[in-house]
């Protein structure tokens, strides 16, 4: 059996929760126009993008590749009956720089994509995925 990850959301009034995470941070989640929360299935998005990001900035350092900027795009598709839910999203890696080992790049955005990610292989599950990197040369 693997590791269990155990994270206490707690109720803070309206419609806001306040949850742990596994490093002991807190973060509050809400879904009350103008309030400071996060949205649930936005955070889900931003899980997505965390994990590939975090494989993906590791294998740039462990292959000394040069990049001046990356960021990750991911543009969800949500179904209209309820429960509504993600059903296909776009997941668009961006590299920067004016020296940029595309071979290289995508060789790291493949191993996150098909090997390392957890979340990418639950989103799996119950989403059609399309994977896009896309390089900006300065």
């Amino acid at each position: 059996m693997g590791a269990t990850n155990h994270i206490t959301t707690k109720w803070l009034g309206e419609m806001a929760f306040e949850s742990t995470n596994t490093s002991g941070n807190t973060f509050n989640i809400d879904n009350a126009e103008g309030s400071e929360g996060l949205r649930p299935k936005s955070l889900m998005l931003s899980a997505l993008a965390g994990c590939s990001g975090l494989d993906v900035a590791s294998l740039i350092k462990k292959m000394k590749l040069e990049v001046d900027e990356f960021q990750i795009d991911t543009i969800a598709n949500m179904t209209d009956e309820d429960p509504k839910h993600y059903d296909a999203v776009i997941v668009e890696y961006h590299f920067h720089g004016a020296n940029l080992n595309e071979k290289k790049l995508q060789r790291a955005v493949d191993l996150s994509v098909e090997k390392y990610c957890g979340v990418m292989e639950m989103f799996r599950k119950f989403a059609a995925l399309d994977v896009k990197t896309i390089f900006h040369h300065k």
